[in-house]
């Protein structure tokens, strides 16, 4: 029986495989900072995984299915992630970084189709896997076993997480202090970095330490401009999401309880959808296999 989002945000062991996944994540970005990116803001998290659901979804008896501007342009645009200009920039941008390539024999055909390239179909492989040894964390389940095993689970259960996601606003619409950070360019990278290294264990202020935090760095890394992370944290610091134990140097950093909390809440409803897709992806294969 898949999880449900009220009970994985009051599992007390839920921010442990919150914290699991910031850490998978950051690998992911070591491994391929650019594509990682591309998971690194709400937006383009709503972009890419609509994206690969419509590669997947593609129907040869149907050629206006699969991957096409029109397509993914109708999809997102339908609930207001993004506008137009923006959907089309976004695949002009997949395309460039061959993260995207025509389907072979399609270039000059109307709708133009694309695939995704080899390393897209690993990310976002790896990106399901991680979920799924996440919820693994709280229950000694073997989900990331059963989806390594069986990688064709992939084409069932990538497409239901993204449509699911993408129609609940609950998951679409993040709460007003979340969204600060992930609405913005690499907000999602700054979140999973402050997420992975804070301890645990509440200070008693309703604050976790989150330790020394050099933003010269931290920008560089994530391949972000300074300004525009000191600006992030400033208005995260207003709000009482963040803050400094050290003012005026601003080195030593915390996070609240109620981000935090608040952020596991919003996660939640996202690995509700994950386990509830595998589960129906795993029931119809053993179905056919009967």
């Amino acid at each position: 029986m898949a999880f449900t989002a009220e009970q994985l945000a009051g599992n007390c062991s839920f921010l442990t495989s919150i914290r699991f996944l910031a850490g998978q994540t950051r690998g992911m970005f070591d491994a391929g900072p650019r594509l990682a990116r591309l998971l690194a803001s709400h937006q383009r998290w709503l972009l890419t995984q609509t994206a690969y659901a419509l590669h997947l979804e593609y129907d040869p008896r149907d050629p206006t299915s699969g991957l096409t501007a029109v397509r993914l342009t109708g999809r997102i645009t339908a609930h207001k992630v993004a506008s137009r200009n923006t959907v089309l920039a976004f695949i002009e941008e997949l395309f460039t970084y061959r993260f995207i390539t025509h389907t072979p024999g399609d270039e000059r055909r109307r709708p133009r189709h694309f695939d995704p390239a080899n390393v897209s179909h690993q990310a976002m492989f790896a990106w399901i896997h991680a979920n799924l040894a996440a919820l693994d964390l709280l229950d000694a389940g073997e989900r990331a076993a059963v989806f390594q095993a069986n990688p064709s689970l992939m084409r069932l259960v990538q497409p239901r997480i993204a449509r699911h996601c993408l129609e609940d606003a609950a998951w679409r619409e993040p709460p007003e202090q979340v969204a600060l950070f992930l609405w913005t360019e690499a907000g999602g990278l700054v979140v999973d970095n402050f997420i992975a290294r804070m301890d645990p264990e509440d200070t008693g202020a309703g604050k976790f330490l989150v330790g020394r935090v050099e933003t010269r760095a931290l920008a560089a890394d994530f391949m972000m401009s300074r300004t525009h992370l000191q600006r992030l944290l400033a208005k995260a610091a207003q709000r009482g999401c963040v803050g400094w134990h050290d003012e005026p140097r601003k080195t030593h950093l915390w996070i609240s309880r109620h981000f935090v909390e608040e952020y596991c809440a919003w996660q939640a409803v996202k690995f509700a959808y994950v386990d509830e897709a595998f589960e129906w992806a795993k029931a119809r294969i053993d179905a056919l296999a009967v």
